[in-house]
């Protein structure tokens, strides 16, 4: 099994890594197994599934990486639209970056997996549409704030929020689907003009 210690974090960042490059329905727990340097008896010591290690890797995932950039990208000490252009500019070139790395614009994993297994899987449909809800909800923040300092005009600030995030996830959907950075590029812009923001 190698080093107990790290043999689960090893199993989730492989699970994660695999699922994402390829899809869930093609990734096998042998190949997780191998990918991670653990041995098959050992990932059901962690794990009774595929679908409990998916989970489970989207929640660590979120819980020790990703909400922390979220909560920087979208701190109040931001300027409300600035928070919204900085993310989808640090969407651009994140996924610029996993281009270079892996040869293809990957999207968004939670996203990914969510839409590949929310007619199969119940238990990976709600850790997604959890962490997805969470995302949406800085996005409703920073349009609330929006609002009340009067950059943008009012409205519904979870209806806006959705559509917002629904452009997000589209674009990076279509990204990964052709492989074209460019799609992300002009994600800032388009907020905006969706949002009808009057600040420069």
């Amino acid at each position: 099994m190698g080093r107990t210690s790290d043999a689960k974090e090893r199993l989730l960042n492989a699970a994660l890594d695999l699922i994402w490059e390829r899809s869930y329905g093609v990734v096998t727990i042998d190949a997780i197994c191998a990918k991670a340097g653990v041995k098959k008896g050992s990932f059901y010591y962690f794990f009774d599934s595929k679908s409990t290690l998916a989970a489970a890797a989207l929640h660590e995932s979120w819980a020790k990486c990703d909400r922390a950039k979220w909560d920087q990208t979208f701190s109040a000490s931001v300027a409300p639209l600035d928070r919204i252009r900085n993310f989808l500019q640090n969407v651009h070139d994140g996924q610029k970056e996993v281009q270079e790395k892996h040869g293809q614009v990957l999207g968004c994993p939670c996203f990914t997996l969510g839409s590949e297994i929310s007619t199969l899987e119940e238990g990976l449909r709600l850790k997604s549409l959890e962490i997805l809800q969470s995302q949406i909800r800085y996005f409703e923040s920073a349009i609330r704030d929006a609002q009340a300092e009067g950059s943008i005009p009012p409205g519904d600030p979870a209806m806006k929020a959705k559509i917002l995030f629904s452009l997000f996830e589209g674009s990076l959907g279509q990204a990964r689907i052709q492989n074209d950075l460019a799609l992300l590029k002009g994600l800032p812009a388009a907020a905006m003009a969706l949002l009808g923001a009057t600040s420069a």
